[in-house]
């Protein structure tokens, strides 16, 4: 990709060419997306002046070429929309340069001047360095500029940049597992301002992300009444994960405070060994009675509230549909239901040879049962033909995975949504001789 490493001081202002030589515009600045712990934030695109001035984004996966005297492009299609900068964006040239940092080794201030962009083996392009002098004081000469790592230098990160309604603004943005990883770099105290922020629902669902010590730690600042609020707002089976880690005196002083329709499903779960299906099923699957229609059914599992996997799978049982239910009878695949005609009765479509799991089923088995039948979801039926809830493969993995797999996430996964996840285009056009 032409030269390994650039800094961006000397980007601004070369010419960006198409594949076929023609002119698209002009570098202006680099886009990049800072991390909230010290890892080098990933180069998102080039923001590119054409020349009726208008400002545009052109992806960072877009360039094939970084040369000394022009940047040129895989295609000479690319998005005429003017740039608008977002939440978690920030622009190298015009907020990066001239900050305020820290040498982490001898905690000198320093000024950055410069910023070195490198490209990865992933075709990534992250901000590997930075050139950095002295602050100057009074009439002091300027001092020598110095490149150092990414990683040398305090005050660049999120945490660094933003105050805590800052950082709620960029969590809007994203998944609640990346906001979970991004809150375990953060320091106690911005993690404290940050849930205290957060509604219970939002924090329900961060949570549920959380690996378990993230859990207890988090958990211990909540006073009791709002940690009952957040436990209720959780799915049953992730609430009853998490109570299964405290003392049992404190579980049951958290349960005490919940309403009892919310606690209720949890109490049943934790009657269960962690690693059974008892254990791992969520009491909240989709159920419908036999006289219900498939347009009823595919409704049901169009909520977007709904995990995938648990939308994979619509129960039929007899009244009432609240778990334990009444009579299984068995179950529909989605598949199935797109198949059918709507006004259809899901008692004529359901498949009732289907193997059922028992409460007592091992992990192991479940395993087995998952891979046999290649399925996401699986019904958990007791010995008098109650539908007690589901298994889906995602309880099944977390289970599988060593218990600090959530730990290595910032560390092992990509950027959330892939490099240029901050910015799908919508629509491209073609443009020559700008």
């Amino acid at each position: 990709m032409g030269t390994e490493r650039v800094f961006v001081a000397r980007l601004v202002g070369l010419a960006v060419f198409g594949p076929d030589g023609e002119r698209i515009g002009k570098v202006r600045d680099l886009v990049v997306s800072l991390r909230v712990d010290t890892s080098p934030p990933r180069v998102l695109g080039v923001v590119v002046e054409m020349v009726t001035r208008r400002r545009i984004f052109v992806p960072m996966l877009r360039v094939t070429t970084v040369d000394p005297g022009a940047v040129t492009l895989a295609t000479g299609s690319v998005s005429l929309r003017g740039f608008v900068q977002r939440p978690r964006e920030t622009l190298v040239v015009g907020q990066l340069l001239d900050a305020p940092v820290h040498l982490v080794e001898s905690g000198e201030a320093m000024v950055v001047t410069d910023a070195a962009i490198e490209p990865t083996r992933s075709r990534d392009w992250v901000v590997a360095g930075l050139a950095v002098r002295a602050r100057r004081h009074g009439l002091a000469r300027r001092g020598g500029v110095q490149v150092v790592a990414w990683s040398a230098v305090t005050g660049l990160t999120l945490s660094d940049r933003q105050g805590t309604a800052g950082l709620l603004a960029v969590f809007e943005t994203m998944r609640p597992t990346d906001v979970a990883a991004a809150l375990a770099e953060l320091p106690d105290k911005r993690q404290h301002e940050v849930i205290d922020a957060l509604d219970d629902e939002r924090l329900a669902d961060v949570f549920e992300e959380m690996s378990e010590s993230d859990q207890r730690g988090l958990l211990s600042h909540l006073d009791a009444e709002r940690a009952a609020d957040v436990l209720e707002a959780m799915s049953p089976d992730d609430a009853a994960d998490l109570l299964g880690e405290l003392p049992d005196a404190d579980a049951e002083a958290l349960l005490a405070l919940m309403e009892p329709e919310e606690s209720a499903p949890v109490r049943r779960l934790l009657t269960y060994s962690s690693d059974t299906a008892g254990g791992l099923m969520t009491p909240e699957p989709v159920v419908l009675r036999p006289d219900g229609t498939v347009a009823e059914a595919l409704a049901r599992i169009r909520n977007p509230d709904i995990p995938p996997a648990l939308a994979s799978m619509v129960f039929v049982c007899r009244p009432p549909t609240q778990t334990p239910t009444g009579r299984y009878l068995g179950c529909v695949h989605a598949q199935r239901l797109l198949r059918e005609a709507p006004f259809e009765l899901v008692a004529g479509v359901v498949d009732t040879e289907l193997a059922r799991l028992h409460p007592d089923t091992t992990l192991g088995e479940i395993t087995r049962y998952f891979a046999a039948y290649n399925l996401v979801a699986g019904p958990v039926v007791d010995g008098e033909d109650h539908l007690l809830g589901a298994v889906t493969v995602d309880d099944v993995l977390d289970h599988l995975l060593p218990t600090d797999w959530r730990d290595s996430v910032n560390d092992d996964w990509p950027e959330p949504g892939g490099v240029n996840a901050a910015r799908p285009e919508p629509g491209t056009t073609e443009v020559t001789d700008a």
